[in-house]
Order: C-alpha cells, then sequence, then structure tokens
C-alpha cells in the first residue's frame, strides 16, 4: 500500500502563497483531506516546490563521459541534497534513461554542447569543424533533447599564442540562424558566455538564456531584463577562475588576466544582474570539475553575492519550475518537495540540511 503523507508547517507555493497543509495520496499532491488520513505519515516544517538545478551535467565527468553506474552516483547526490529538478545543459552521454528511473531526479535534457574542435574542453561537446553547420546542428539537438539547445558562445583561442584570449566561437549571422532554426523546432536555446564580447551576438540572435554571463556590462543586463532573458550566474565555476587563471600561467598572459579580473568582481557581478532585475536561475554546473549535490553550496554563494535569501530561494525552487514549465506545489501534481527545519527565506544556509525529501510521493 502506497504511503500517505500530511505535510504541516508552513506550504511555500510561490512568492504569494503558503497554505498549512497539503496531502500525499497515490504520489500526488492534494488538497483535500484524503479517507484514509488516519494513516498518514506526518512531515512537519516548511514545505518547498523541490529545488531545481537548471546548470548540471549528469554522465559528464572531468574527462568527459562517464559510465551508467558512476552517473546514478551523480544523479542521487543531487536528489540528496533536495534538487527534485535538473535541466541537463549538456552531456555526452545519452541520459534519457535517467527520465525512466523513478529514484532519480526528474531530468530536462538539452542535448550535447554544441562546440568546435579546440575550442572547448576536449570530450564534452559535439564538435563542428564548420561553423556553418551550427544552424542544422541546432536543430538536430532540439529534436535530440528536451525543448533545450546549449550553444558554447566563446572559449580561449589557443592559436593565438601568447596573446590568446576568450573569443567567440560562431559569426554573428550563424550563430542567428543557428538560434533561428532551434526555435523553429520549438525548443529554447541557452549560451556558455564568459566574455563580453560574446553577449551582443547573443542578445542580437535572440537567445532564450545565458550560462555564467561573467563579462555582462550594465546595457547588457538591462537588456537581458528588458526581455526576460535568464541568466545563471555559476558562482561555483566562476569561483575557480583565479585557478584556471593560475594554471594558464605566462604562456596565455592576457586570458589569465582577464580570468582573475572576472573572478575578482564575481559577487558585484551577480548582485548587479539581480538590482538590474534580470531573471536569475540557479546552477551548480555539476559534472566535469564540480561534484554533484552542489545546489546548496552554489545558493550560499549567490546569497553572499548580496542577493537576499527570499530570491534566491524562490529561484531555485518554484520560480525554476514556472520558468521550465514544470509544476510545483499544486493539486494534482506529482509530489516532488522538500522539508526543512526552518525557513530557508531567513537563512540560506537551511537548504544544505534538509530534514526530509520527497520524490513521486517517496520520502528518499
Amino acid at each position: 500500500m502506497t504511503e500517505v503523507l500530511h505535510l504541516t508547517g508552513t506550504i511555500v507555493v510561490d512568492d504569494a502563497t503558503e497554505l498549512d497543509e497539503a496531502w500525499v495520496v497515490d504520489g500526488r499532491l492534494t488538497f483535500r483531506r484524503p479517507d484514509d488520513a488516519g494513516r498518514a505519515r506526518i512531515l512537519t516544517g516548511w514545505v518547498l516546490p523541490g529545488l531545481v538545478d537548471v546548470h548540471c551535467h549528469i554522465g559528464l565527468g572531468a574527462a568527459g563521459e562517464v559510465d551508467q553506474a558512476e552517473a546514478e552516483v551523480q544523479g542521487k547526490a543531487d536528489r540528496d541534497a533536495g534538487t527534485l529538478l535538473v535541466r541537463d545543459a549538456g552531456s555526452p552521454m545519452d541520459n534519457r534513461w535517467v527520465q525512466q528511473r523513478p529514484d532519480m531526479p526528474r531530468l530536462i535534457r538539452a542535448g550535447h554542447h554544441l562546440a568546435r574542435p579546440k575550442r572547448y574542453l576536449r570530450h564534452y561537446g559535439r564538435e563542428l569543424d564548420d561553423v556553418a553547420d551550427l544552424p542544422r546542428a541546432a536543430a538536430e539537438e532540439a529534436a535530440y533533447g528536451d525543448g533545450w539547445v546549449k550553444i558554447v558562445a566563446d572559449w580561449i583561442d589557443r592559436a593565438e599564442g601568447a596573446v590568446s584570449d576568450l573569443r567567440p566561437l560562431w559569426p554573428a549571422e550563424v550563430l542567428r540562424d543557428a538560434v533561428a532554426a532551434a526555435h523553429d523546432a520549438g525548443a529554447r536555446v541557452t549560451a556558455h558566455a564568459f566574455a563580453r564580447e560574446s553577449i551582443d551576438p547573443l542578445l542580437d540572435a535572440g537567445i532564450d538564456g545565458i550560462e555564467h554571463g561573467t563579462g555582462m556590462d550594465a546595457d547588457h543586463l538591462a537588456e537581458a531584463a528588458r526581455r526576460g532573458i535568464a541568466v545563471t550566474p555559476t558562482l561555483l565555476q566562476v569561483g575557480r577562475f583565479a585557478a584556471i587563471a593560475d594554471q594558464a600561467g605566462t604562456k596565455y598572459p592576457v586570458y589569465a588576466d582577464r580570468m582573475r579580473r572576472m573572478h575578482a568582481r564575481r559577487y558585484d557581478q551577480v548582485l548587479a544582474m539581480h538590482d538590474a532585475g534580470v531573471p536569475l536561475l540557479m546552477g551548480s554546473d555539476a559534472g566535469g570539475t564540480i561534484s554533484h549535490g552542489s545546489l546548496p553550496a552554489e545558493l550560499a554563494e549567490v546569497a553572499r553575492a548580496g542577493v537576499p535569501a527570499p530570491d534566491v530561494v524562490a529561484a531555485a525552487s518554484w520560480r525554476a519550475r514556472r520558468y521550465l514549465g514544470a509544476a510545483g506545489i499544486e493539486e494534482g501534481a506529482s509530489a516532488d518537495v522538500v522539508v526543512y527545519d526552518a525557513d530557508p527565506r531567513d537563512d540560506v544556509s537551511v537548504i544544505a540540511r534538509p530534514a526530509a525529501v520527497v520524490l513521486r510521493g517517496e520520502i528518499v
């Protein structure tokens, strides 16, 4: 017999709505007291829609694709931290199997990163020899993914020697055609973008989202806010920029200097995004060099930047679900919720200590 759960305390539905109780019956949420309420297990505290990591890579390790056993470990680490919905922002693995597993987080896939040879991390993405192939590849990834396409907009061009720096990967007209091709296929497009020079072509192309956004200036932020273009700051990843600069050393001094400058202003940059009204999404960039289950640490970094705790929590929960078209706490929705002993909107560090994680109506 499926366990009935009685959720009590403060049920946080969204920015404007809180409830005193809800029920979980047959894996689904209801606000109507069930006939067998007497046998319900009670979970009390602050109940939030399951967390959302919009920049995560299940199936990706430091050297590229991992095997399924390792990918299971990755996904369950995210789940146990309260991340119950993942937008996989590019993976070399065909991880559609995750969607068939009731013990794994829900997954929205962006397919493969679209990049160029020697202009991204080896074995991470789909590398296109001819830049003119980007529109076709974007349409293919739109069909392969779940409504999202991921384009790598910039990376270091080591062929330039000592003056090597972050450079855009694609001509502006090709980028425009690629975004249009993805849109025509019914998908939205997000882009890896570190450099300032990459942002204008992305905005001109009609991009839907920007990952990292470390080079965005005040005009870029104002335009992103005006259009409702979401930015995922990935502060855990940006926090590594100083170490990346050290690795570049004296061989690539121009690139190293830029990475150090972006690292130094990372908190000011994220607060400027918030203050400009840019829709912020939360993403750990787990996979590769960052451990899975790190979304709470990412939220702590965003709060450290000065973004108010209620906005940080909302961006990682109900606002992200609304952005992705996923259900939150509503009648008949799958019971994907996290319970805390204190209100994380008062103290984001609470997110790191879930009292209970409920996925598809099961306490995990």
